[in-house]
């Protein structure tokens, strides 16, 4: 037997936490991960499960006979296996579901027959739900005899005759109630929910907002179908900010994770983009052939093309990063286009008077220092430096602050206007600011 099952007493590693187990699990290879899952008690089967990445998920389920795999799957919350169904190929998915029992089948066909994206797919239609007019005590023992199976037992959902969702109670108000009170009484009519039809984004502002642990789920209608847990939501907030992370890179968004994508894939994935970036960069230079004269006359000029440019990209992705950010959080909408751009603007003059003043004093300090000789012009090379500064830094950080707008104008992605997007932009019409000013000032001496 492998040593990592021998080093593990079997009820040493039932009472850990399931995502412990995965991992140990994980750790072994396919044969004596497989003989240790099968090992572990129908429930906890289940739970451990769902830890696993989805390539270690599709081959265990594949190795599993017909008879375990109907026990885990039947164990497991609708809202895990749901998840776990949409990463798997359709075969796979018609082979399971055909296992489930007639009940569970059809919560789980049900589930898969919402939007690929919508909240529902996230939903489990395990909950307490109770009526107005029963009392403190019937709903108490509603509880003791569902409660088992339920999700979670935060709250209580008090529904009418026709299912509707009426209003939602604390599990701690209604501890705190006379068990003969009527559930009318303790009700106040104020709840919030999210419906099938909306967005996991949209979902995510709603916990965010109202700062709730679970949010039902009720049809266009207001019939209650379900309710949504925050752990549910915390695993796509990761995936969601993994992939504007991903995307704002540089790359494209990966569907599995960075060591379960496959070599060519990901490269497939990332050469897509960097050729695009070289594509731009070529403009550059294009832009330089264009001052070819200038760069000889004044080879000085040449010097400072990689602090020129390079001011005006990090500039440009500061203003990117922080604009992408807000609107994924809605601190900011495409509404907020104008106030942003006034902001930007002066953010942008005042950090390019600031990188400008310093690039403007190394050239002449370095000159009356000795450490490199600018010639007699230095002064004018120096303001020919500063000036550019300004004008790409303020260029960069209003291009870095406009296109995620732009994007989201056109239906687009914001999180696509990358860094190196940006950085790109700002190379090559930084090049034609810094020679368009250099043109101006040094006309007539260098030029």
């Amino acid at each position: 037997m492998n040593p990592l099952i021998a080093d593990y007493n079997l009820n040493d590693l039932k009472a850990q936490h399931p995502s412990d187990i995965a991992e140990v699990l994980g750790e072994m290879n396919e044969r004596e991960r497989l003989l240790a899952f099968l090992l572990l008690p129908g429930d906890l089967k289940s739970e451990v499960f769902t830890y696993f990445s989805y390539s270690t998920q599709e081959d265990v389920l594949k190795k599993l006979g017909s008879t375990d795999t109907a026990e885990m799957l039947e164990n497991m919350a609708p809202d895990d296996r749901t998840e776990i169904f949409e990463n798997f190929p359709d075969l796979l998915i018609k082979e399971s579901i055909n296992l489930l029992s007639p009940e569970e089948k059809r919560i789980a066909l049900n589930l898969l027959g919402y939007p690929e994206k919508s909240i529902a797919r996230l939903m489990t239609p395990y909950y307490i739900q109770t009526k107005k007019s029963w009392t403190v005590r019937q709903t108490l023992d509603n509880i003791k005899k569902h409660g088992k199976k339920a999700e979670t037992l935060n709250h209580v959902y008090v529904v009418d005759k026709n299912n509707m969702l009426i209003d939602d109670i604390r599990i701690g108000k209604l501890l705190m109630a006379q068990e003969d009170q009527t559930i009318d009484e303790l009700m106040d009519y104020h709840f919030v929910s999210l419906t099938t039809t909306m967005s996991r984004d949209e979902a995510i502002e709603q916990f965010n907002k109202y700062d709730r642990a679970v949010m039902p789920v009720v049809s266009e209608k207001g019939v209650l179908v379900g309710i949504v847990t925050f752990d549910d939501i915390f695993d796509e907030i990761e995936r969601r900010d993994t992939e504007d992370i991903q995307k704002f890179g540089g790359l494209e968004a990966l569907e599995l994770s960075y060591t379960e994508t496959p070599l060519l894939t990901l490269v497939r994935k990332r050469a897509s983009v960097l050729l695009i970036l070289f594509l731009g960069e070529m403009l550059t230079a294009s832009a330089m052939s264009y001052f070819e004269e200038e760069i000889s006359t004044a080879v000085v000029l040449a010097l400072f093309i990689p602090l020129i440019i390079s001011s005006g990209g990090n500039s440009g992705s500061q203003a990117a990063t922080l604009i992408v950010r807000a609107m994924a959080i809605k601190e900011l909408d495409i509404r907020d286009w104008w106030y942003v751009m006034r902001k930007e603007v002066f953010s942008g003059l005042l950090l390019g008077f600031i990188l400008g003043t310093v690039g403007f004093l190394r050239i002449i300090l370095w000159q009356q220092a000795g450490l490199y000789d600018y010639g007699p012009y230095a002064s004018l090379i120096g303001a020919t430096v500063g000036l550019s500064l300004i004008g790409i830094v303020l260029w960069g950080t209003l291009s870095g602050s406009m296109i995620p707008f732009l994007l989201q104008k056109l239906g687009l992605d914001p999180a696509t206007s990358s860094a190196p997007f940006v950085a790109t932009l700002v190379d090559v019409t930084g090049l034609i600011i810094y020679f368009s000013i250099a043109a101006s000032i040094l006309s007539g001496t260098l030029l």
